[in-house]
């Protein structure tokens, strides 16, 4: 399969209004989503809750895995008048504030059922979000511009982290619910501001619902959802990106339920992984954003999958009993910076597949697949392979799948892709 390096011709904004547009979506789409999927578990460990629960809070993503499905209603239907996807973004980021709202006034204790089912119908808001802040991405940053456009997407993702599962762990814990839930509304409505001075330009050819025809529609419908794994050698690209996420996922899963049996307290471990592990994947991010155009695409997924394999293996340090506080925070931040680096560099050459006349397809499609290695996979199962194998048997098998990604890169990802001008 071979890349897709060309682009509409791209407005003459300013880089640092990019940076700032790109990362205020990313930030504001992975805020709530930090705060449900990094605090939630914690808390329900406190209060009880078995490993297999805490894994299957994975399943609660499932909007991201299937947000492939609608992709193509977001690439093709869209405002004129306000924007094709500034319109898409406007909608869903307020409906997203609205039900975080709506969670404000439920019981996490009492009514576990009715929040599950809040941020089930959140997830689905930010995942479609996501598909048109990622065609909005590709369409407006030229191919070299890409390493750092997905390190900032990938900084931005973790600025989420350090807001919504550092920070606001520790707002809930001084605050409670109802005041921390209101603050994350009001953040994600604050990122809008940037999107406002941001004039997107008309698609060419653009078509609305009223003049387009039901059998034409629902063809083009099927035709562009079917069209990216119809190009040769797209399925094995779509393993790849499975593969090269899954290990170091499961990995992070078990590992705060790992610091709560080891006895350290929703504090600490909002220090540990929300704010100083997230700003160590702020960093990595970067870094990869910095280096993924020297060092060219196939040599990035390469050296940056051998770190995170080296990474993941280390967690085992505290899983056999290791508790200084300066190993625990050693292999914490070093586990979540290879991952920057890694998810960087895939993220990058996710972009360079995407084809920018169906940019949120494509580019959906596979992001829809890492989301399956991420959360819906392996990893939710990762609680009952903790059971069964414990903690040091999660890491030692999440060390293999990446090593075993890292000789699947260097067979999917010509050496000719990594050749960029």
């Amino acid at each position: 399969m071979t890349l897709n390096l060309e682009s509409p011709p791209q407005q003459r904004l300013r880089p640092a209004f990019k940076w700032v547009l790109l990362s205020s979506l990313y930030t504001s789409q992975f805020l709530p989503s930090a705060f449900f999927f990094q605090a939630l578990p914690i808390f329900l460990r406190q209060q009880g809750a078995s490993l297999q629960v805490v894994g299957l809070l994975g399943l609660l993503t499932l909007p991201w895995m299937l947000k492939f499905l609608w992709a193509p209603l977001v690439d093709r239907y869209g405002s004129r008048r306000w924007g094709h996807y500034k319109s898409w973004i406007f909608v869903t980021q307020f409906l997203l504030a609205l039900t975080l709202l709506s969670c404000a006034s439920i019981d996490a204790s009492d009514n576990a059922m009715g929040l599950f089912q809040s941020i089930f119908l959140m997830v689905t808001f930010a995942a479609t979000q996501d598909i048109a802040t990622d065609a909005l991405a590709i369409r407006l940053l030229a191919p070299h511009e890409r390493g750092w456009g997905n390190g900032i997407q990938s900084a931005g993702r973790a600025t989420g982290g350090i807001l919504g599962g550092g920070v606001m762990l520790l707002v809930l814990n001084q605050l409670g619910w109802q005041v921390s839930i209101r603050i994350l509304a009001g953040g994600v409505l604050l990122a809008l501001v940037p999107l406002c001075f941001y004039p997107e330009p008309h698609r060419s050819g653009e078509e609305t619902g009223a003049t387009v025809g039901v059998k034409r529609a629902i063809a083009h419908y099927l035709g562009t959802l079917l069209s990216f794994v119809r190009q040769s050698g797209a399925l094995v690209w779509l393993l790849f990106i499975l593969l090269y996420v899954t290990g170091s996922s499961m990995a992070a899963t078990m590992f705060r339920p790992l610091l709560v049996d080891l006895g350290l307290s929703m504090v600490d471990i909002g220090w540990m992984t929300g704010i100083v592990g997230s700003g160590a994947a702020i960093m990595g991010s970067l870094l990869a954003g910095g280096l993924i155009q020297p060092l060219g695409r196939r040599q990035s997924l390469i050296i940056f999958g051998v770190m995170q394999a080296v990474a993941v293996i280390a967690l085992t340090l505290p899983a056999i009993g290791v508790q200084d506080p300066v190993v625990l925070y050693g292999v914490s931040t070093s586990e979540v910076f290879a991952r920057s680096l890694a998810n960087t560099a895939l993220f990058t050459v996710m972009m360079d597949k995407s084809r920018c006349e169906m940019a949120g397809s494509d580019y959906t499609l596979q992001s829809s697949v890492f989301i399956i290695g991420h959360h819906v996979g392996i990893p939710a199962l990762s609680g009952f392979i903790a059971t069964a194998l414990g903690y040091t048997g999660v890491f030692l098998i999440g060390f293999m799948l990446c090593l075993a990604s890292v000789w699947l890169a260097t067979q999917v990802v010509e050496k000719a892709e990594m050749e960029h001008s």
